[in-house]
């Protein structure tokens, strides 16, 4: 049974929702304000945090910086505040998914569950047999997928669980073209939406997180409107 830590000042809203999740096979742990989310969240196992934004004590952007500091727990951020800038600083800051209120119980679900499926879980927390290799290199990366470790130039790297299965997909191609819709499918389980930035934002960070080659060379290259990939050193084929 995947275990889901739900964080939200509304009190009706939260009871509606775990009542639900419940249903689905979840079990639900829940709080009211972002500190008390924090202490939780650093002092238990969960597969998933369900994150409000607008929160008393500690907001959920704060909560998240925080956690982030020391936890690579997925994320699924939820707000009334439906700007797009929320969503840009939310996946900036590490959180994996982004759903705006009021939402459908069953979204929620369906997201929970492709989360869990994309950072390869179970139920119960076990971890599913890797369907691809467990060891990648290329150039002076290296990614070990069972232990979710990525190594840079020898240097461990702290990705979100998203960001590491948006490098293993082109870990798994490199100096391939791989498309935005493959990325959002394969990465993300699910459709790429005809404003989906999500993608984007995401791989800003892991561009950033992993930076140049040493010579300076940019390690992902944007084919706008088209997709991403992970280039080879210069001379290396």
């Amino acid at each position: 049974m995947s275990r889901i830590l739900l964080v939200d000042d509304d009190k009706e809203l939260c009871q509606l929702l775990q009542e639900f999740l419940q249903l689905e096979s979840f079990d639900v742990d829940v709080c009211h304000d972002g500190q008390s989310a924090l202490t939780r969240a650093l002092n238990h196992y969960y597969d998933v945090i369900v994150l409000d934004v607008m929160m008393p004590k500690l907001n959920g952007f704060d909560t998240l910086r925080e956690l982030r500091n020391e936890s690579n727990t997925p994320v699924l951020m939820m707000t009334a505040r439906g700007e797009e800038i929320d969503r840009i600083v939310g996946f900036e800051m590490g959180a994996d998914d982004y759903l705006p209120k009021p939402c459908s119980p069953r979204e929620l679900v369906a997201r929970l569950k492709a989360i869990i499926r994309r950072v390869g879980l179970e139920s119960g927390g076990e971890t599913c047999q890797p369907t691809e290799s467990d060891h990648l290199v290329v150039a002076d990366l290296e990614m070990f997928s069972g232990a979710h470790r990525v190594l840079c130039d020898q240097t461990s790297l702290e990705l979100t669980h998203t960001e590491f299965s948006l490098l293993q997909q082109l870990m798994q191609q490199p100096g391939s073209l791989v498309s935005k819709e493959e990325l959002t499918r394969k990465a993300l389980n699910k459709k790429l939406g005809p404003y989906d930035r999500s993608i984007d934002m995401h791989m800003s960070n892991l561009r950033r997180k992993l930076g140049p080659y040493s010579s300076g060379q940019a390690r992902i290259k944007t084919v706008r409107g088209m997709g991403y990939l992970l280039l080879l050193p210069e001379g290396e084929s």
